[in-house]
């Protein structure tokens, strides 16, 4: 007989190997097969609703990492929730109106201009519906599950019919008007920008002080008196209508070289250095609000510059007077308007200065920089030109600089409600925890909101015009144009005229002769998006408004997440959402932000061809997303080498359960071994700990710590011991099936709790488990922890114990390289251990030498009855000797009663009757 053969060795036929590059597609190809997702639904329908509603990513281009993280993410949470008691539907969308669709178009050669606007947009919507179908395939192949058939798109007329309807209640309430004011301003996009739009690049800009000739001092200030204005913007010069001082403020005049000039006294220093004034003397002290309405002239042009009073001046730089151009600044705009002020921006579309500004007409703006400042010189008023380097707003889409320019635009007021929003932001729970605050200033802090667009690809403003021009906008008119928008869709507005997308015979006082004219501005795409929670969770009867989470990177407190909150508020009076939860951006492995030029982009589709995408979903889960997160290939062989262990535990739980049966094998927990009550408890540790991250959306904490169970608690040592007992007992003995007990039950632990980040490879485990009823491990629940009343006794005691262990290990350790021993179950350990140590021991329910794994064990005493060959350790002092005796073929122990059994003279007792009861 071949001993070898009676040893019960794991026998499994899930590879060690896991090929998730060829193996995921076609397990995603299953689930699709057998409409996994429906079924999913099908399962928890019935139970409370948890609704993550997709902030929708813009269709155009490929994925790149961050879409990754915010889907996987989003995936991870789904999943999560619906083996969590909820029933927890995913709806994707896309963004599919604005300017870079516009842009694609151009770049492919369409000529907008030799086809009607209709046409354009035919083409605009074709070419978003091949980015959607290229973005779709993408996303599954993630791992994503949803409602991939029925997205929501933001193109459909059922969405932009909806819009249409929060745009026209948002009318209703008074919260929409047209008004010319400064609006960030894009040459290079020409049309206006939400803040949402843009963001902040260095550039270099003229710095210049210029002094304005005081010629009606009120009899504060001395006639000819030059007050210093600072600026980085020349250009807006010729717009200037007055200069702001803060009324709190104390001015000083200071006499240089026989000139006098006005500036604020704690920046007297700074501008003296400034301006390399080698010295001057104050000659006079006045207030800031003594110099309310004095009247200074123009530098370039015969008009006064009225001095006004504002409280938005600062004495953090310049010099405290404040160049004023009502058509170029909001602060500037509102103390003009409060001094009853024209609103003058001499600037067209495209940057270019027009007839308004007298001497620089036909100029970019950018160019008659250089030509004003040399004209201010020529006229004596350029006091200093220097440049520097600073960070200016651009166009997030051209990339370039933006500029501040009045014009005629559609608004939505925020400070009609903006009580509202702060307290419905202080209603919403936010993860990380900062995001409350981050959203609150933005609300706090924000003007009203620019929705008005100059492009054709979008959802026109529901606006018309009467002969004598006056707007309308009617719940009638927003009712009709919502019901043709159902029916048509939004293109249907640029291919009818007026009259036809009025309700019929609609009149009005303004228009006598039955004449009208539509708006041709375009929403902001932040409203079409913002009123995702009426055109898709209100709309749709497989979801509910509010959402109970809105999550996507931490960009979208000043986009999605303030759009969303506005519009919700304004027609409802909350937000559209319970919780928000923010990720950060992916960088490089230096902390740069991943760019084709420098060419280090991580593209997902390559890590998911080398590795796979359960290889990406594991890193996902491993980061601290909350922050910015850096990828490298390196970051990923550590991540996949964690997978590696965790894919070949499970194999080896499985292939250690091969014969097990749960429903006639299961040893109950009061029959359990000591040992293997404990590891149970661990087990139950383990659940716990998890589920409280998963709830908390930690899933760093998830990672570590079932990566810390598979490699401390399984692999180092339950694992590790169980050898002993699975590969050497008898089929059925009660120790091996308690142990396998355990086993079975940490291995559906551990494929259940790992389904969220690791479905491809959970599932393929699931289809060899052929006792679980279940078609996948995603149609069932996580597991509940348990409790009993021995394990606060277990875990002091085994806290104990693994300290000794720990100790022992490290002996065996030094003798293994001392030569005294080679493998461990060729020691015997004399132990010695601290008194307080020493009731841990005091049992007959753990087989000391199995625990240790070693042929003899020995508890000789306390550590200070130690010998002095004894090596000293943290808790206890260990002697190690050979063992004594012969090896048993069949189980290695070193035991003096091998062969004891004439019939087996190469085995020990144990063994012999194993091999006596089962093989003979």
């Amino acid at each position: 007989m071949e001993y070898k053969d009676t040893l019960l060795m794991p026998k499994t036929d899930f590879p060690m190997r896991g090929g998730l590059p060829t193996r995921e597609p076609v397990m995603q190809q299953t689930w699709n097969d057998m409409n996994l997702y429906e079924k999913v639904l099908n399962r928890t329908k019935g139970r409370p609703t948890f609704i993550l509603h997709d902030g929708p990513p813009y269709a155009n281009g490929d994925l790149h990492m961050g879409h990754a993280l915010n889907k996987v993410l989003k995936d991870m949470i789904v999943r999560h929730k619906s083996m969590t008691g909820y029933h927890a539907p995913y709806v994707p969308g896309w963004d599919t109106h604005g300017l870079p669709i516009e842009q694609a178009l151009a770049n492919k050669g369409v000529n907008r201009k030799e086809m009607t606007l209709a046409e354009f947009r035919k083409l605009c919507e074709k070419y978003a519906y091949e980015q959607i179908d290229t973005q779709r395939e993408q996303f599954k192949r993630l791992g994503v599950q949803g409602d991939w058939e029925n997205p929501y798109i933001t193109l459909k007329p059922a969405y932009e019919s909806r819009q249409i309807e929060v745009f026209g209640e948002m009318a209703r309430k008074g919260y929409i008007y047209k008004g010319l004011k400064p609006v960030y301003w894009s040459p290079s996009s020409e049309s206006a920008l939400a803040e949402a739009e843009i963001e902040y690049q260095d550039k270099k800009s003229p710095s210049i002080y210029v002094s304005f000739d005081v010629t009606e001092g009120k009899g504060v200030v001395a006639e000819g008196t030059k007050i210093i204005i600072w600026t980085t913007t020349p250009w807006t010069i010729p717009a200037n209508l007055g200069i702001s001082v803060n009324p709190e403020f104390d001015y000083v005049i200071v006499d240089v070289e026989g000139t006098h000039y006005l500036i604020a006294k704690d920046l007297l220093e700074s501008v003296a250095t400034a301006l390399e004034w080698a010295s001057y003397e104050v000659i006079q002290t006045v207030k800031g609000e003594q110099m309310d309405r004095m009247v200074a002239k123009h530098p370039l042009y015969d008009r006064d510059s009225l001095v006004m009073l504002g409280d938005h001046v600062t004495n953090e730089g310049g010099t405290g007077c404040v160049h004023t151009a009502p058509g170029h600044g909001e602060e500037d705009f509102q103390v003009g308007r409060a001094y009853g002020l024209d609103v003058l921006s001499p600037i067209d579309d495209r940057g270019v200065l027009t007839a308004e500004a007298p001497g620089f007409e036909g100029l970019f703006y950018d160019k008659a920089n250089k030509v004003i400042t040399e004209a201010l010189d020529a006229a004596g008023a350029l006091e200093k030109l220097t440049f520097f380097t600073h960070s200016a707003p651009h166009d997030w889409r051209t990339k370039k600089p933006v500029i501040f320019r009045a014009t005629a635009q559609w608004f939505a007021s925020i400070e009609a409600f903006r009580g509202e929003l702060l307290q419905a932001i202080k209603d919403t729970s936010f993860t990380p925890a900062w995001g409350e605050t981050r959203l609150f200033n933005m609300v706090r802090d924000r003007g009203d909101w620019c929705i008005s667009r100059q492009r054709v690809w979008g959802v026109p403003i529901p606006v018309f015009y009467a002969e004598d021009g006056e707007p309308i906008l009617t719940e009638e008119t927003i009712a009709h144009v919502s019901k043709i928008f159902r029916e048509h869709g939004s293109t249907v507005w640029f291919e009818r005229e007026a009259k036809e997308l009025l309700p019929e015979g609609f009149t009005h006082p303004g228009s006598p002769n039955g004449r009208f004219v539509k708006e041709t501005d375009i929403m902001d795409v932040w409203f079409d998006s913002g009123s995702s929670h009426q055109a898709v969770l209100d709309e749709r009867d497989d979801l509910v408004y509010p959402a109970d989470l809105y999550l996507e990177g931490s960009d979208q407190y000043r986009g999605w997440f303030n759009s969303s909150l506005t519009t919700s508020v304004a027609i409802n009076g909350h937000a559209p959402y319970k919780g928000l939860l923010s990720h950060g951006f992916t960088l490089d492995g230096e902390g740069r932000k991943m760019s084709k030029s420098i060419g280090n982009v991580i593209d997902p589709a390559k890590v998911m061809n080398q590795l796979g995408a359960d290889i990406l979903r594991l890193w996902v889960a491993s980061v601290d997303y909350t922050a910015d997160v850096r990828v490298s290939d390196s970051n990923f062989k550590q991540v996949a080498e964690v997978y590696r262990k965790i894919r070949n535990t499970f194999r080896y739980l499985h292939g250690n359960v091969s014969d097990f049966n749960p429903q006639t094998d299961r040893v109950a927990y009061e029959d359990l071994r000591e040992v293997d009550q404990y590891m149970f408890m661990k087990l139950q540790d383990l659940i716990d700990t998890v589920r409280k991250s998963y709830d908390k959306y930690d899933f760093a904490s998830v990672y570590h710590a079932v990566n810390n169970f598979v490699s401390s608690d399984l692999s180092s040592f339950y694992l590790d011991i169980a050898k002993d007992v699975v590969y050497i007992e008898g089929t059925d003995q009660l120790h091996r099936r308690a142990m396998q007990t355990v086993m079975y039950d940490t291995l559906l632990a551990l494929l259940k709790l790992t389904t969220p980040i690791l479905p491809h490879t959970t599932d393929e485990l699931w289809v060899f488990l052929t006792q679980e009823t279940e078609e996948s491990v995603q149609l069932t629940d996580f597991p509940e922890a348990t409790t009993h009343a021995s394990f606060a006794e277990l875990r002091t005691k085994y806290q104990q114990l693994m300290l000794v262990r720990d100790d022992v290990l490290k002996a065996l350790e030094e003798a293994r390289n001392a030569k005294v021993i080679g493998k461990s179950l060729e020691a015997k350990v004399i132990v010695y251990v601290k008194k307080e140590l020493l009731e841990a021991f005091d049992t007959d329910k753990v087989d000391f030498a199995q625990f240790f794994i070693v042929s003899e064990f020995t508890l000789a005493g306390l550590t200070e009855e130690a010998p002095a060959d004894a090596l000293k350790l943290d808790v206890a002092s260990v002697v190690v000797t050979k063992a004594q005796g012969e090896k048993c073929e069949r189980c290695w122990t070193i035991s003096s009663k091998v062969g004891e059994n004439d019939k087996h003279p190469t085995l020990c007792p144990r063994c012999a009757d194993v091999v006596e009861k089962y093989y003979v």
